[in-house]
């Protein structure tokens, strides 16, 4: 199996932790618009993650935070965000690295991102296979299909014969497309 060298799940998942910073500075600077509010689950036992021992006992492994109504002082850098919430009327600060994030969603619009732990690649583990998929985005995306056979260009419509076939071994439904395929002509 080839080995990955560029890392791309952990390039992905750097984006996409990204994208969540994004989003949170964009609320400390013009606030929630509309419905917009956000579930956030994060490892409470990550390195970095700060919060009051009465509630790391009570959420031992992980927790969610909702940033919707009653939050205060949101902070964002390039590695974290702090944030002030109450928990059973007591205030409390959370110092939480955006590596220690879980899942962020925004309930209002039906969007999700699911974080996994990532493991580095050693020289020893080069030759062990990697899960499939290591960061996942849970959103509805429209389903499209390819242009009916008689549009593909010449090449894509050579007979079955003479196209290379699946072995047994090759990943199931796997397809090279051709940019071509989608140039208007």
């Amino acid at each position: 199996m080839p080995v990955d060298h560029i890392r791309y799940d952990v390039l992905v998942q750097k984006a996409l932790r990204g994208l969540v910073r994004d989003v949170l500075a964009d609320a400390i600077q013009k606030g929630l618009p509309g419905d917009h509010h956000f579930f956030i689950t994060f490892d409470t036992t990550a390195e970095g993650v700060q919060l009051s021992e009465r509630t790391r006992a009570q959420y031992p492994e992980e927790m969610t935070i909702v940033l919707q109504h009653q939050f205060w002082d949101l902070k964002v850098t390039d590695e974290a965000f702090d944030v002030g919430l109450s928990f059973g009327g007591v205030p409390e600060r959370l110092h939480i690295p955006l590596a220690a994030i879980k899942t962020f969603a925004d309930p209002s619009v039906q969007f999700t991102l699911q974080f996994e732990t990532l493991t580095e690649i050693s020289d020893e583990t080069e030759a062990q296979p990697k899960p499939e998929k290591q960061t996942k985005v849970k959103r509805p995306l429209p389903v499209r299909s390819g242009p009916p056979q008689s549009k593909l260009p010449a090449a894509a419509s050579e007979k079955p014969s003479e196209q290379p076939q699946d072995k047994p071994g090759d990943k199931a439904g796997a397809e090279v497309v051709r940019l071509d395929r989608f140039r208007k002509k």
